[in-house]
């Protein structure tokens, strides 16, 4: 497995790039959160005979809203103006991506703190801009025809589960949507079982394609 960063550089088509450079020849499965998600499409677009399946977590295909674009402009504005703090910024973002009934949850926000530090300002940063000057996908999904998974938390409102729907409805091939309750956007902390046995399921099919295109037994 491959992990790619998503906070090295401020454009999404050249972290999408630096993935598929890390990447083994032949075909592989791209899987993103949040804006891994975006980098994830992208990856598709520049490498779409390869992408053998594709999972899609709490993000969307299209361009950021200009509502969207504004609010990470007023963030990475305040970070270089000093006049928020990055601690400030960080813990204000943390409080609008979880669930109310996770919101007291000591631990998965200092979780969200220790990744928050992990990244840095500057990285914060650089994925706002990536983030907010991202091209729609939309037309990226009509062209895959991959066993797929498109998963998001039922109360996620950085991308609405309403997009997740549309994400699911674009696809071409095998498409899964597993719509997760009790959940914001924060999936893969805040329901890790629920979201661990859909991406199981996902690569038992890709799995499976792959076993029937080589003519191996699944």
């Amino acid at each position: 497995m491959v992990v790619a960063p998503t906070h090295h550089a401020d454009a999404i088509a050249v972290l999408a790039a630096s993935a598929i450079d890390a990447m083994p020849p032949g075909p592989f499965a791209v899987a993103g959160f949040s804006l891994g998600g975006y980098v994830a499409l992208e990856v598709c677009r520049q490498a779409h005979r390869r992408i053998a399946g594709i999972a899609l977590l709490d993000t969307g295909a299209r361009a950021d809203s200009k509502a969207a674009r504004q609010n990470r402009q007023g963030m990475v504005a305040a970070l270089g103006s000093g006049s928020a703090s990055f601690a400030q910024v960080a813990a204000d973002f943390a409080s609008r991506v979880v669930h109310a009934s996770h919101a007291q949850d000591r631990r998965l926000l200092e979780r969200l703190a220790d990744m928050a530090r992990s990244v840095g300002r500057e990285g914060f940063a650089r994925q706002q801009t990536a983030a907010m000057n991202r091209p729609d996908s939309r037309d990226v999904l009509r062209t895959l025809r991959c066993p797929a998974l498109v998963l998001c938390g039922r109360e996620d409102q950085v991308p609405p589960p309403a997009l997740s729907e549309e994400m699911a409805a674009l696809l071409a091939g095998d498409a899964a949507l597993v719509i997760v309750p009790d959940c914001g956007h924060m999936s893969t902390l805040e329901q890790p079982a629920a979201v661990a046995e859909a991406v199981g399921h996902w690569l038992q099919r890709v799995d499976a394609q792959a076993a029937c295109a080589t003519g191996a037994a699944p």
